[in-house]
């Protein structure tokens, strides 16, 4: 077993989108190949209906996936083929994409005017860019959820971990997707498959992530685990934590404990052509994709 290095440990920046939705972005539009195969992670959490309710309008996606995960409030959503639906707190969306799609997401707060979500996006392989779109909507009563004697608790969206399998599949990257909560006062490891590529994401609380590259010279301490670990700064609200291999983690939580999306899928490893909403393969396919905004021939048939 082995623990993996942190290759990069950043805050989420503050950027606008849609037609004026304030986000924080973790990463995206930037070089695809670090955290490959998923292209973009944005963090919509705001308590002020101005800064949000504007929504995002219809818009085209070909050659992705895109995965809604909704906390606090509601989406509601729309697009080119029929599909209608509004996405309640705890609920997830898992659209494919594929040939192409025009849809809309427009947020609302809570009782209180709060709104909390993320979007991931992830890349879809060459041979399924052009695949028929589909969605999965998952209620959040249907997503399992892991409660270990020590009061950590796991939910699982997608992929399987401890004996637990998530209602989302048949996705192309074949990821994990979790959203962690751990107490203060412990050390935890979590299993992580190998040959995935890796990431989490604090956004309540905080936590230090052992990092199997700490340098020699870094203190030790041992934070009441009995045995010494190198000392990191701990991460915090908004804060995306990049993984380099190994098979585990190891989280040790703040003194108010951490909740954390816990992220991994196996590359792709294939040229990427990105502008937008659009991800193909090539510079070609990616013309012939605005080609076919333009001329209607976008959505094809069903």
């Amino acid at each position: 077993m082995s623990i993996r290095p942190i290759l990069e440990t950043r805050h989420a920046l503050p950027t606008v989108e849609g037609a004026g939705v304030h986000l924080h972005r973790a990463f995206g539009f930037g070089e695809p190949g670090e955290s490959d195969p998923f292209l973009l992670l944005d963090d919509f959490r705001n308590d002020d209906p101005a800064a949000y309710r504007a929504g995002f309008p219809w818009h085209p996606h070909r050659g992705i996936e895109t995965i809604t995960y909704v906390l606090e409030g509601e989406v509601e959503h729309a697009d080119s083929i029929g599909n209608h639906g509004v996405l309640g707190a705890g609920s997830v969306q898992w659209m494919t994409a594929g040939r192409g799609i025009l849809h809309q997401e427009m947020p609302r707060g809570n009782a209180t005017g709060a709104m909390h979500g993320f979007q991931l996006w992830a890349n879809l392989p060459s041979s399924l860019k052009m695949t028929a779109p589909r969605y999965q909507d998952i209620a959040g009563t249907d997503i399992p959820e892991i409660v270990d004697d020590d009061g950590t608790r796991v939910k699982v969206v997608t992929g399987e971990f401890w004996g637990q399998r998530g209602p989302v599949d048949g996705i192309a990257a074949n990821p994990t997707y979790l959203d962690v909560t751990m107490p203060a006062n412990l050390a935890k490891t979590l299993p992580i498959d190998t040959y995935a590529n890796t990431f989490a994401y604090v956004f309540a609380g905080s936590a230090r992530f052992e990092d199997a590259s700490a340098p020699v010279g870094v203190p030790l301490e041992t934070e009441g685990t009995g045995r010494a670990v190198r000392r990191r700064d701990p991460s915090g609200n908004r804060t995306l934590v990049r993984f380099g291999t190994g098979d585990r983690i190891v989280v040790h939580p703040g003194p108010n404990g951490v909740r954390f999306l816990l992220v991994s899928g196996r590359p792709i490893a294939e040229p990427v052509a990105w502008h937008g909403p659009i991800v193909m393969n090539t510079r070609a396919e990616l013309l012939q994709a605005f080609a076919d905004l333009r001329d209607g021939t976008f959505i094809g048939p069903n």
